[in-house]
């Protein structure tokens, strides 16, 4: 299991305490390969751009208009955290759902 995140978010540390068997990949210094950006998107639209964050409130209009998936990539920080990947799913936050999903078992 890989969640996809960064290492000083308070909802991927809470999911890594949860998941202990998780590896965590920190978006910032080691992003995030482009085919599982493209299936993330795939799967969970346009929910995986956080458009409450501090980077999106950065961005100029022209930057905001850019596609999703160039965005993730020149800023991964703007990815919705966690994103995290099982063999079997992809899950996009901690909500109860994706505890529900993941810690049932």
């Amino acid at each position: 299991m890989i969640l996809y995140g960064l290492k000083n978010c308070d909802t991927c540390r809470k999911a890594l305490k949860q998941l202990p068997e998780a590896r965590l990949v920190d978006v910032r210094s080691e992003g995030v390969p482009t085919e599982v950006l493209a299936e993330a998107l795939a799967q969970f639209g346009d929910k995986l751009v956080n458009t409450r964050s501090t980077t999106w409130r950065g961005l100029n209009e022209e930057e905001r208009t850019s596609a999703p998936l160039d965005l993730l990539q020149e800023h991964p920080a703007l990815m919705k955290r966690p994103l995290i990947k099982t063999d079997e799913a992809s899950y996009l936050g901690w909500d109860k759902a994706t505890q529900a999903a993941l810690l049932a078992g």
